[in-house]
C-alpha cells in the first residue's frame, strides 16, 4: 500500500497516458461481446480506463492509492471509484457484464489471489466475461530479487511479484470459466527505450 501511494505522489502520472496495449484489446473484445458496465480493479490513474468510456463502456474502478484517484479526477475522469484494497473486495452487491484487471494479480500473496479471483468472478454476471493481465515467467525480472515462494519474488524493496505460466494459469482460472490464455508483450510506451514486459493475458467467462 504504501509503496503504491508513494510512488504516486512522487511519480505522478509514471505510465504517461497512453492505454496498454491489452486494454486496447480488451475494449475491441468487450464491444464484440456487448459489454456495457466494467468493473476495472487496480484502477491506477485511469490511464487504461479512457479507452472504454470513450467508447461508451460505464467503468467503476477500485483503487488503493488516493493519490492516483485525485490524478484520475484531475484529468478529467468522471467515473466512480471506490478507494481502497482489492483484497476488501466487493465494495458493492452490483455485479458486472465485464472486469478488467491489468497488471495487478501478480502483486498478490497465494491467498489473495485465490480471494481475489473467486471475489471477480463474484462480482461477474452470468454470461459476463473477466480479463486479467499478469506477468508471465518470461519477464527480464522473473527470478530477480529474494525468492518469497515458488515463481514468487520480492523483486525490489515493497514490490512482490507472483510469475505465471500456462500451467499456473490454467491451475488458477479452469473453475472460474477459462477461455484462453495469450502471450502480450507490453511495450513501454512512456519510456521509449525500455524493453517491453512479457504478460499473459487471462480470458474468463462466466456461463450462464
Amino acid at each position: 500500500m504504501e509503496f503504491w501511494e508513494s510512488s504516486f505522489i512522487e511519480k505522478q502520472t509514471m505510465w504517461g497516458f497512453e492505454p496498454t496495449d491489452s486494454a486496447i484489446l480488451t475494449n475491441d473484445f468487450f464491444l464484440k461481446k456487448n459489454v456495457k458496465d466494467i468493473l476495472i480493479p487496480g484502477f491506477g490513474y485511469g490511464r487504461n480506463a479512457k479507452v472504454f468510456i470513450d467508447n461508451g463502456i460505464n467503468v467503476t474502478g477500485i483503487e488503493i492509492s488516493k493519490t492516483a484517484i485525485d490524478l484520475a479526477a484531475q484529468n478529467g475522469l468522471d467515473c466512480n471509484i471506490y478507494h481502497g484494497s482489492v483484497s476488501d473486495m466487493p465494495f458493492e452487491k452490483k455485479q458486472y457484464d465485464g472486469i478488467f484487471s491489468h497488471a495487478l494479480i501478480h502483486l498478490l500473496n497465494k491467498d489473495e489471489r485465490k480471494k481475489f479471483i473467486q471475489d471477480c468472478y463474484d462480482q461477474l454476471k452470468p454470461n459476463g466475461y473477466m480479463v486479467f493481465t499478469a506477468v508471465s515467467k518470461k519477464a527480464p525480472m522473473f527470478g530477480k530479487g529474494k525468492q518469497l515462494d515458488e515463481d514468487y519474488f520480492e523483486i525490489m524493496d515493497g514490490v512482490k511479484m507472483y510469475f505465471y505460466d500456462t500451467d499456473s494459469i490454467q491451475q488458477d482460472f479452469e473453475k472460474y470459466g477459462l477461455v484462453e490464455c495469450t502471450d502480450i508483450n507490453e511495450p513501454n510506451k512512456h519510456m521509449k527505450g525500455k524493453p517491453s514486459i512479457n504478460f499473459m493475458m487471462i480470458k474468463c467467462h462466466k456461463h450462464l
